[in-house]
């Protein structure tokens, strides 16, 4: 186990430096910290998933701080010589074209491997769009699942959906005005009418926030084309919804003895191990009776 201290005496925390994960702004200058201004003009270097796009945040802040590139497809060089330099200790603060860092973003990968070697690794929180678009689309805030970004392609994203279709909390994606009016559809589809809201543009100029059901956003799309990166969030499963599902799963093996129940997953391709595990789960039974019942006839 590795235990951090962020903000151990100098000294008691080795000769490593420390990795910051700067938040900084989805659009709104205003929205930059006061500690992630001081944080980047302190660190040795700066990580940038765009660096033409945080040479301008730079510029506006005054911030002379060397600046390198990090993003997905030179993490696999870039992220070794940054844990290097880390290990000699620098101190380094990675940052992403809009909004925290690491979430959905290549900074996670180099989070990780800093984490692995028991290198500080320091949030700087800020501006975030997936919570900023949950706390005004009027849905359920206890409980929810950030998702990420759809697959594109028709046949990952039904199975993308069918896995999130029993999440009870609300969900919140991500996704591109290319790809929502293809995305949604299949949503409707897939989950019903389920209430959601579409937000966009946060705290720039053209902030827009669509609230309603899936098939009253498809309208609305028809009507306003999509514009600028939209982030989702869509109410999850009611505990209605949830016994509709429970009935029509049981529907298609109750009429089945156990041997049936198991042959029909061993058609699907199981093998007889996991289809008697599958079966039992489906009953509720434990897996040692199914094995027992199938298996002495």
């Amino acid at each position: 186990m590795i235990v951090q201290r962020s903000f151990s005496k100098e000294g008691e925390r080795g000769e490593s430096g420390s990795l910051y994960l700067v938040g900084t702004p989805i659009g709104n200058l205003e929205d930059m910290t006061l500690r992630a201004i001081r944080t980047l003009k302190e660190v040795d270097l700066i990580a940038a998933e765009d660096t033409r796009q945080t040479r301008k945040l730079l510029a506006h802040f005054e911030i002379a701080t060397r600046l390198v590139s990090y993003h997905e497809h030179n993490k696999d060089a870039s992220g070794p010589e940054l844990i290097r330099l880390l290990e000699t200790g620098q101190s380094i603060a990675v940052v992403s074209d809009a909004g925290l860092p690491a979430i959905s973003d290549p900074g996670a990968d180099l989070a990780a491997a800093a984490a692995e070697r028991g290198i500080a690794v320091v949030p700087i929180p800020g501006a975030n769009a997936a919570l900023s678009a949950l706390i005004v689309s009027g849905l359920s805030t206890d409980n929810f699942f950030f998702a990420g970004f759809p697959p594109r392609d028709r046949k990952p994203l039904t199975n993308w959906l069918q896995q999130l279709q029993k999440q009870e909390a609300t969900i919140i994606c991500y996704e591109s005005p290319h790809r929502i009016t293809k995305t949604l559809p299949v949503m409707l589809e897939q989950w019903g009418d389920r209430r959601m809201a579409m937000v966009r543009e946060l705290t720039k100029r053209h902030e827009e926030v669509a609230r309603g059901t899936i098939s009253e956003c498809i309208s609305w799309l028809e009507e306003h084309p999509p514009l600028g990166e939209y982030c989702l969030v869509i109410s999850g499963i009611s505990k209605e919804e949830v016994a509709e599902l429970k009935q029509g799963e049981q529907s298609w093996w109750a009429a089945l003895s156990l041997e049936e129940h198991v042959s029909r997953y061993e058609e699907q391709g199981e093998d007889r191990k996991e289809a008697i595990k599958r079966t039992a789960q489906d009953r509720g039974m434990q897996k040692r009776d199914v094995y027992n019942e199938v298996m002495k006839k």
